[in-house]
């Protein structure tokens, strides 16, 4: 099931899913550690002999967030209870207490309800050796194992402290203590280890039809027991959980309000507040670490036995790309700096990393088929991060900053991309595509590596560092030869996605269409009116569109990933929420009217249509129902619709009779080859063999 509402503070991060059920707790960094790991955390309530957990049908429900900040605005309402419950659910922005503030309205009166939260635990994701007991002292009942503490209390308006609690094994033949709520008693074991979850309950008095009542649970979280007593619940009690709750509503409202780009004004309210809630999904996938998160939906785990809660290089680079232009300087610092400390010596990037900095799981052998040495990585990742620490400079002109970079990460990770050459043909030694699914020499990765390189260059004439400018300029100039000769294919009328050279030095052409080719234009390396990039991105518009009832476009023809219709000539793959952004992007660049703009805003309103209520983007679509696929939310497509709206306000003010937005100049415009061939026409096809003019060949 999608997550629907995610919260977060740097250190935390909670998902619920489309029922608002509980089902992540990732502490204490976020993506690393789901101390519940996906599972099923249930809130229930009786009112007068009734019962149901949130998940059952019967509850109307309506998701979503107070304005412009990480605090919920969830109300559900149950017509067989007769009650209407409202949640305000936030993560203390400076204390990591999880704290749950409810009204509970009665529509047709009862004489007692009860309120219970049920938490099945994995710490340290497992569920072997954990404890959960009642403690007195502090009327709450702790989880904990190692280094990882969670208190469960709260308050109503009358003593605090929880009115009774569970605490059980699980597994087995063993249910869940979630079982023993639901006839409205619990039966008060003291404690339990192994394997375990535990409920804790809350007691209301009777009210009558329209009549409110409110109570107020936590999650204290700590290292130590004291972190979570004294440091945690004693504090919310000395100062009030309204406290807390205004404090961390003001500050994500005063986060929040970075831009300046009269988004509403030419895209709408909806559009707006999709901006807003896209830059604060983004900013609780940021570890205080700097790691920055692809997923935290442990869904994934079911299809792929892994998760996306791990750290890319490629896709925090164009992450920090969209928060650096929404405003957001310090936070990507962080993500610059994590990247530093995790370049490997030799001056690349792995294929992804925990949040703590070691190195991520992977599927990229280190030997071809014929046990000869590879890399493991995907060359784009490097070339992207340097791309964007440029962007970041040029935005926002931190010279103190990114001048300690200039030595620790740039020079590294550009020497190393020149050393990285085939040099019979200027372009980069094969490497895995930005899909993570093909060995080769991908549009994408000459794209960012020419992204990379020019970041390189830039720098260097910004330090006056001549020696580096004579190793770069070259390599710039040979990346774009080989590219007009090898990469554009007249047969095709367009450039390929993928090429390979062959112990002959014959090309083998991977003729199948892709999205991602536009990383061609996107990072530098053409013009996006170029005649040859025109004739791709239209072959992309009109071949890879979805003619299903959802429509967005496909990553690629005949996407095989979570694939929902074989029909490839309606559906040639399930619409992803950045490949369609993409071609917005594209639009935006080559508009040269504000009638121009009208497919780009066409983009930005399918996006705003098919977010999952309550403001989240996932990775795909359905093609015929819309609905989200894979995880939920997906932080690059929050980031593509940042750098879309932004591109589109200032386009339109550009194109507009209002003045335009001021954009900062960099100490040099990153350089851009021009030079074009016209396109050839040609037929399309499959993935066909050439010998090529050249004797250049790929391998290591």
């Amino acid at each position: 099931m999608p997550r629907s509402i995610v919260i977060g503070n740097g250190r935390v991060l909670v998902n619920y899913d489309a029922a608002y059920a509980l089902r992540d707790v990732y502490f204490p960094r976020v993506g690393q550690d789901n101390q519940t790991m996906g599972n099923l955390c249930r809130t229930g309530f009786w009112v007068d002999g009734r019962f149901a957990w949130v998940s059952d049908p019967a509850w109307e429900r309506r998701l979503a967030y107070q304005d412009d900040t990480m605090v919920t605005d969830v109300t559900l309402k149950h017509a067989g209870l007769g009650i209407e419950v409202a949640f305000s659910d936030y993560l203390d922005m400076a204390r990591d207490y999880l704290i749950r503030h409810l009204t509970l309205t009665s529509t047709s009166g009862f004489e007692a309800a009860r309120v219970f939260f049920h938490y099945d635990w994995y710490i340290g994701g497992t569920d072997i050796g954990n404890t959960v007991l009642y403690d007195p002292n502090h009327k709450a009942v702790v989880a904990y194992k190692d280094d990882a503490y969670f208190l469960m209390g709260g308050a109503t308006d009358g003593p605090h402290g929880i009115a009774s609690w569970a605490c059980g094994k699980k597994g087995g033949t063993n249910q869940g203590t979630w079982v023993d709520a639901e006839d409205g008693v619990l039966g008060r074991n003291p404690i339990e280890q192994g394997s375990v979850d535990c409920v804790v309950q809350f007691d209301l008095p009777g009210a009558a039809a329209g009549e409110e009542r409110r109570l107020t649970h936590w999650v204290c979280m700590g290292a130590r027991f004291q972190d979570v007593s004294a440091f945690g619940q004693d504090l919310l009690l000395a100062r009030g959980e309204d406290t807390y709750r205004t404090r961390t509503r003001t500050y994500w409202k005063v986060w929040s309000d970075k831009e300046h780009k009269h988004i509403e004004e030419e895209l709408g309210a909806e559009a707006r507040g999709l901006y807003r809630r896209s830059a604060l999904t983004a900013r609780c996938h940021v570890d205080t670490g700097g790691g920055i998160v692809a997923a935290t939906d442990y869904d994934i785990t079911k299809f792929a036995r892994d998760t996306y809660a791990y750290v890319w290089p490629r896709d925090g680079a164009i992450v920090a790309n969209a928060l650096d232009r929404a405003g957001h300087e310090d936070i990507t610092r962080k993500f610059f700096n994590f990247c530093a400390d995790a370049l490997v010596d030799e001056g690349y990037f792995l294929h992804k990393y925990t949040p703590s900095g070691k190195i991520g799981s992977s599927w990229h052998p280190w030997v071809d088929a014929h046990g000869n040495r590879t890399l493991p990585i995907q060359e784009d990742e490097t070339g992207l991060v340097l791309w964007a620490l440029w962007e970041h400079f040029r935005i926002h002109h931190n010279l103190d900053f990114v001048v300690d970079l200039y030595s620790t990460l740039v020079l590294p990770a550009a020497d190393w991309m020149i050393s990285y050459v085939d040099t019979a043909t200027g372009l980069p030694l094969p490497s895995w595509d930005l899909w993570e699914e093909r060995w080769g020499v991908h549009a994408f990765t000459i794209g960012a590596v020419h992204g990379g390189l020019a970041a390189a260059l830039n720098f260097a004439e910004l330090f006056g560092d001549a020696t580096a400018q004579e190793r770069l300029a070259p390599a710039l100039l040979a990346l774009r030869s080989g590219t007009d000769e090898f990469l554009y294919r007249p047969e095709l009328n367009r450039f390929a996605r993928r090429i390979n050279f062959g112990p002959g030095g014959e090309v083998e052409v991977d003729q199948v269409l892709d999205s991602a080719i536009y990383g061609l234009w996107r990072f530098g390396m053409y013009t996006p009116d170029e005649p040859r990039i025109t004739a791709t991105m239209q072959a992309i518009a009109g071949e890879l569109c979805n003619k299903g009832p959802s429509g967005g476009q496909a990553r690629y023809a005949n996407d095989y990933y979570c694939q929902v219709e074989h029909d490839v000539a309606r559906t040639p793959g399930n619409p992803w929420f950045i490949c369609t952004l993409w071609l917005a992007q594209w639009y935006l660049a080559t508009a040269r009217t504000l009638r121009d703009l009208k497919p780009a805003q066409d983009i930005i309103n399918w996006v705003v249509q098919h977010q999952v209520p309550g403001g989240l983007l996932s990775e795909q679509v359905d093609p015929n129902t819309g609905l989200a696929l894979s995880v939920s939310p997906l932080t690059w497509s929050h980031a593509e619709y940042l750098l879309t709206v932004d591109e589109y306000v200032r386009r339109a003010q550009k194109l507009g009779t209002r003045r335009a937005l001021p954009r900062r100049s960099p100490a040099r415009a990153a350089g851009q080859a021009r030079t074009a061939t016209p396109p050839a026409p040609g037929p399309d096809g499959g993935l066909k063999k050439e010998v090529a003019s050249s004797s250049g060949k790929g391998g290591q």
